[in-house]
């Protein structure tokens, strides 16, 4: 699956779909702030077009941030799960991803997690939330402490290489996990150094390679998913500079030759 930053934040539109259904990607996935601005252009109709065309389903939402720390009476937080929600009425996506920060207790933050998944049930969502070292959910084990407390069948974690390899490292918390609580996967590769030291944020917008392509090991990242039962989409979210304003197609084809070499040798790790 096509996971939206792996082009620019509002790459051309007939583009991103022709470039994934040319490499053979099986969905892709939206931001919500880039189906506002289709909106707002009146090319609604076109999106609709180019996904029928290319019989390519729009799968996975991005990204809902501000449920954990404040309620739907704030306006933009609101006015942003309205817009994922009437996404997956028009598309019948599959899931939407959720971001930190929390409250700081963990039991407060999972009741508000439980809440946003009974709402997203409502439009046949799972919520994947995800671990980012820059908010205070930063690893697997803060995330899943959180999915937890909820205790929603539809709510689970997303796990990123990058954010986990930047930040625990610790392949322990994805052995830990329940395959069943893994309900996104997030894949790509890139330096165990980072790049900008003093923006976490603009450097893994940056800097990603395809799966297999960098140092982060992503064959043993797999191999440990694979092992406890995850399974759900690959998502392959490789945001790099290289790819805004250009086409999308050698990078997008570049990402998905990676993500299946370095499958095909997890699973061969496993068999042996």
């Amino acid at each position: 699956m096509l996971s939206h930053f792996t082009l620019g934040r509002h790459h051309d539109i007939t583009d991103r779909i022709a470039s994934a259904d040319r490499a053979g990607y099986d969905g892709i996935g939206l931001y919500i702030g880039d189906y506002e601005r289709l909106r707002r252009d009146d090319q609604l109709g076109l999106l609709d077009d180019l996904l029928a065309e290319h019989d390519m389903p729009l799968t996975d939402i991005e990204v809902l941030r501000g449920w954990g720390t404040v309620g739907l009476s704030d306006d933009t937080y609101a006015a942003n799960e309205a817009t994922a929600f009437e996404m997956a009425d028009r598309f019948g996506c599959r899931y939407v991803q959720a971001i930190g920060d929390v409250v700081d207790d963990v039991a407060d933050a999972g009741r508000r997690f439980g809440e946003l998944c009974d709402r997203a049930a409502d439009h046949g969502l799972f919520v994947g939330l995800e671990f980012l070292p820059f908010t205070n959910i930063v690893d697997a084990d803060a995330g899943r402490a959180i999915v937890e407390a909820a205790g929603r069948d539809n709510g689970g974690l997303c796990v990123d290489i990058w954010h986990h390899t930047r930040g625990s490292n610790d392949l322990d918390q994805i052995r830990r996990l329940g395959g069943e609580q893994v309900v996104g996967i997030q894949m790509n590769d890139g330096p165990l150094t980072p790049t900008m030291t003093e923006d976490y944020v603009q450097d893994c917008l940056r800097y990603r390679v395809p799966p297999g392509d960098g140092e982060m090991n992503a064959l043993e990242f797999v191999t440990e998913l694979l092992r406890i039962g995850a399974d759900v989409p690959w998502q392959l979210e490789v945001c790099s500079e290289t790819t805004w304003d250009r086409p999308g197609i050698e990078h997008v084809t570049a990402s998905i030759v990676g993500m299946r070499r370095v499958l095909a040798d997890a699973r061969a790790a496993l068999d042996g």
